[in-house]
C-alpha cells in the first residue's frame, strides 16, 4: 500500500494531482477542496489509497490521516465504492459524516450526489459502528452534518486559481454556475462543488 506520497506538485487537473515523487508523475485522485491547496511547483503531501481493479491501478488523495481512513472504511459498507467514498468526503468532512451517521442524519447523505432516500437508509445502518466518533476540537461548532462545501464559492476560486486561472477569469466562472449552487441550496441540499467545477471549467473553455 502507498500510505502517502510527497514532492513538488507537477501538473494539476480537474479531478487530479500530478505530484512528483523520485522523478516519477504519481497521478492522484483528490477531492476538489485537497487540490485547491495545492499550487503547482510547491511542495505537497498527500496522503493516500490505493484501489485496485483488474483493468486498473487508482490512486486517491487526501488531506491528511484522517480522511484516507475514512475514504476506506465508507467502501466497507455495500454499494460504496471509491469514487461515492470521494464524492462523500468532498461534500462532509470525516467529522460531519461521524456525526451524520450517529445521529441518523438521512438529510446530510442524501446531499452526497449518487445517495437516495433509501440509500442513506442503508448507509446509516451498515456504517453506525464503523466510522468512530467525532475527533475535531470544535464540532459542536459546526452543528450535525456540517458540510465542506458550505462556503463554495471560496472553494470553487480557490480551486479554479490553483489550476492556473486568474483570479478574474475565477470569479466570472463562479458568478456564471452560482444559479446552480442556488438551485440547490433552495432545493434543500449543498452546492456540489465537483459537478460546480465542472461547469465552471466548460465556461472557461468557451470565453477562451
Amino acid at each position: 500500500m502507498i500510505a502517502f506520497v510527497s514532492g513538488p506538485v507537477a501538473a494539476l487537473a480537474p479531478t487530479t494531482a500530478v505530484i512528483e515523487v523520485g522523478g516519477i508523475g504519481m497521478a492522484v485522485q483528490c477531492a476538489p477542496q485537497v487540490l485547491a491547496g495545492l499550487r503547482i511547483g510547491k511542495e505537497a503531501k498527500l496522503a493516500t489509497s490505493l484501489v485496485v481493479r483488474e483493468d486498473s491501478l487508482t490512486l486517491y488523495g487526501f488531506a491528511d490521516d484522517d480522511e484516507r481512513q475514512v475514504f476506506e472504511l465508507l467502501q466497507t459498507a455495500s454499494g460504496v465504492g471509491p469514487r461515492l467514498a470521494q464524492a462523500m468526503l468532498a461534500t462532509h468532512s470525516p467529522d460531519a459524516l461521524r456525526i451524520a451517521v450517529a445521529t441518523g442524519d438521512e438529510k446530510a447523505l442524501t446531499a452526497v450526489s449518487g445517495i437516495g432516500k433509501k440509500g442513506a437508509q442503508k448507509l446509516l445502518l451498515e456504517l453506525k459502528d464503523r466510522l468512530g466518533e467525532p475527533v475535531g476540537a470544535h464540532i459542536g461548532q459546526q452543528g450535525i452534518g456540517t458540510p465542506v462545501t458550505s462556503g463554495w464559492r471560496d472553494q470553487l476560486q480557490a480551486a479554479l486559481i490553483g489550476l492556473g486561472y486568474a483570479p478574474r477569469e475565477a470569479d466570472e466562472a463562479v458568478t456564471a454556475v452560482a444559479p446552480q449552487a442556488e438551485a440547490a441550496i433552495a432545493g434543500g441540499s449543498q452546492p456540489p462543488v465537483p459537478q460546480l467545477l465542472r461547469a465552471a471549467l466548460q465556461t472557461l473553455n468557451r470565453a477562451r
